[in-house]
Order: C-alpha cells, then sequence, then structure tokens
C-alpha cells in the first residue's frame, strides 16, 4: 500500500521495515560516514555508506555470520566488498538481491533476482539461522515491472535453495515471518526440497503474513497449512479506525506475535505495536507506553537471551524527524532523536488471556538512538537502515 508522504508519516514509517518503501534519496558522499567510531554507546559501523539501504533484518546466525545484517539496496551503484565476482556493485537495479554484510562492509552471503523476478520485498531472518524470508515480483504478464503479483520464499542459506511457501496472489507489503522448529540443526540437503518436510527438516514450520485486506495471517504447517489459514482478529480500535498491522514476527516459542499498526496517512498519522497470541480467538494487547518512554513502541521485536525473553523496541520523541540521520556521529548519540529500549515478558500460550502476557520490571534502555533492524541473538549487536544503514556493537 502506498502513502501520500507527509513529514508526520516519515517520521513513523521511517521506523518500520515494511509498511512504507521509501523512494530513493539524493546520495551523499560516502566520506560522510565516520564508519568503525566508538564512543559510550559502543561502535558504530556504516553499511554500504553513503548508499540508502531499506528492510534491515539483524543475523540470527551468530556462527556462520556473526556480526552481520541482512538488508535491500536500492539502484545505481553499492559501497561494499562483494564475496565474489556473481556480485555487482554498479549498474544495480533497485532490491535485485538480498545482501548479508559483516560489521566491515563486506557481503557474505546474498541471493539475486533471477530473470524472471522484479524485486524482492520484505526480507527477513527467520528464527532459525539457516533461512531468511521474503517475498518475489515475477514479471510474467507485467510490463515495466508494475502491477506487481508478489509470491512469499524462503531461502536457506547453506545452499542458496528457495522454497515456495505461497506462489501468487500477495501484495507488496505483506511482511513474512517465519517460524521453524528450533530442534532442526542441519536439514538433510539430499533430502526432497519440494516439501516441507524435505526443505526444513520437519513439518513444524509456521508462517504468519498481512494480507491485501490489511489482515494477519498465520498459517500452521504442521496443521493443514494454507488451507486452514487463520485470520486473526484486530481490536475494536484497530477495526473503528482503520489501523493497519505491519511487520508481525513471531516469538521463539512459534506462539505469539509482536507487530506494528500504523493510523493514516495525514497529519495525525500514528503507530502502535502490539502482542498476540497465534490462535483465532485471540485479541491483539497492546504495548503500553509507559510515563518514562519517549514515544509510541515502535519496530518490535522478540530478543531470547537464555532462559530469558525480551520485546524490544525504537522510540522517538514526536517533534523529531531522524530518518536521515548519521548514526556514526556523535550529535546524533545523545538520545535526542530516538532511542532503542527493551522490556522482559513472560509468555505462556496455555496460560488465560489475562495471565498470558505478563512484563517483568521496568523499561530499560538499550542504546541512545533508535535502531529498527532488531537485536542479534548473541545481544551484542544492533541494526538499523532506511536512509543510511548501521550496525551498533554494544559496549
Amino acid at each position: 500500500m502506498k502513502y501520500l508522504i507527509t513529514s508526520t508519516l516519515l517520521l513513523a514509517l521511517g521506523l518500520s521495515a515494511c509498511v512504507y518503501e521509501p523512494e530513493q534519496f539524493e546520495e551523499k558522499s560516502a566520506e560522510s560516514s565516520n564508519s568503525g567510531a566508538s564512543s559510550d554507546i559502543g561502535t558504530v559501523y556504516s553499511i554500504n555508506s553513503g548508499k540508502q539501504i531499506c528492510n534491515p533484518s539483524i543475523t540470527q546466525d551468530t556462527v556462520n555470520y556473526p556480526g552481520a545484517m541482512l538488508w535491500l539496496n536500492f539502484g545505481g551503484k553499492l559501497n561494499v566488498s562483494p564475496k565474489d565476482s556473481g556480485y555487482t556493485i554498479s549498474g544495480v537495479y533497485q532490491h535485485d538481491r538480498i545482501t548479508v554484510t559483516n560489521q566491515d562492509n563486506e557481503v557474505q552471503w546474498y541471493l539475486m533476482t533471477d530473470s524472471s523476478e522484479c524485486q524482492f520485498q520484505d526480507p527477513e531472518w527467520t528464527t532459525h539461522p539457516n533461512f531468511v524470508v521474503a517475498t518475489s515480483a515475477d514479471t510474467t504478464g507485467s510490463k515495466g515491472c508494475t502491477d506487481l503479483d508478489y509470491g512469499i520464499f524462503t531461502a536457506r542459506m547453506s545452499d542458496h535453495k528457495r522454497f515456495w511457501l505461497v506462489e501468487k496472489g500477495m501484495g507488496e507489503f505483506t511482511c513474512p515471518h517465519v517460524w521453524v522448529d528450533p530442534s532442526v540443526t542441519e536439514p538433510d540437503t539430499s533430502a526432497s526440497d519440494t516439501t516441507i518436510q524435505g526443505f526444513f527438516g520437519t513439518e513444524n514450520v509456521r508462517l504468519v503474513f498481512v494480507d491485501k485486506s490489511s489482515v494477519i495471517n498465520f498459517v500452521d504447517y504442521a496443521n493443514g497449512g494454507m488451507k486452514k489459514a487463520i485470520k486473526l482478529k484486530k481490536s475494536p480500535e484497530m477495526e473503528k479506525e482503520n489501523w493497519t498491522p505491519d511487520s508481525p514476527l513471531i516469538s521463539p516459542d512459534g506462539k505469539f506475535i509482536v507487530f506494528n499498526v500504523v493510523k493514516g496517512p495525514g497529519n495525525n498519522t500514528v503507530m502502535k505495536s502490539y502482542i498476540q497470541k497465534l490462535s483465532e480467538t485471540s485479541a491483539p494487547v497492546e504495548i503500553e507506553r509507559t510515563a518514562d518512554m519517549m514515544g509510541e513502541p515502535m519496530q518490535p521485536h522478540w530478543f531470547k537471551y537464555g532462559e530469558r525473553l525480551f520485546v524490544t523496541w525504537a522510540e522517538v520523541p514526536d517533534d523529531v524527524f531522524f530518518i536521515k540521520s548519521d548514526f556514526s556521529l556523535a550529535v546524533t548519540q545523545d538520545g535526542s532523536v530516538g532511542r532503542t529500549a527493551m522490556r522482559e515478558i513472560s509468555l505462556d500460550a496455555n496460560a488465560p488471556a489475562d495471565l498470558a502476557m505478563q512484563w517483568i520490571g521496568p523499561v530499560t534502555e538499550v542504546a541512545p538512538i533508535p535502531t529498527t533492524g532488531g537485536r542479534s541473538a548473541d545481544g551484542k549487536y544492533l541494526a538499523t537502515g532506511y536512509a543510511n544503514g548501521f550496525m551498533l556493537e554494544l559496549p
């Protein structure tokens, strides 16, 4: 869904990996970013310095891709160190590849569109380190890559093979996310990659996405798959005021999601965040804005550390327009443009509704800059990207 863009809307959607795809900004000098600069907040690394990125997603594989992030590119030139000759850095088309780079701006992994595809959208690391999920638009029946029909696929990072979860009928802002049974370690690559079991090494796989009617759908491949997809309930406020859900992410146990909602467009555009159990009868529960928060929680992510579970999010003050900020500069690191925060939570899918989600302790600040791509599984890195791409290595 494309929106009329106002300053307020850009403020809100500049935080989002999915609900709004920005137009390509005018390029700035690659030397303007002080990549690798250390300060009290940690070390900030510039990704694709001087060139725009979007859809940042922090690594979920701290063994093969430590200190890395996934992202989408824009057209023209890229400012990265290629992995091999197959990764071109000039004559690049918008969203023609999914890229994973490390903190030194070196390409560690990539997936290119093929000759029948127009572009990728909405890439995200799944809950499993070996799989990423995204949408892709086919050129078949489309002139000049307009009025595109999207499908949802997962890619196996170990061998770049793809599996189509939904072949067609999706919109541009589908925002898919996938949960894979964490007991799967290394899938049998000799098995058939044409089935869920063969591709993932288990049938215990779950998918969420936003359909063209702006409803979050939940698919459990161990219990009927797409034929028994569930449309999740909206809250009365979301229904009445036409809130649009965005970027649902499945919890580590596979039983809940966090997501944004957006009300707009216009000068009164607002974003909020919710948690919801993955069931037909469960209602979404708003993540409360407490008195010590700078603004509404935006772009929430799950973060599991040992046996503890947290929700992380970005906060920005209402009057700050920050999406082009260079977070390697000290002037942006004092919290004036926003912050990344988190709060511990306990989930129990078998408990009564009023006990299923329990916050533990207060909201705490992770970093005095707002980041939108989540926190790495080892807790060491944050990622963000809209006009500029950055990773922050925490102290």
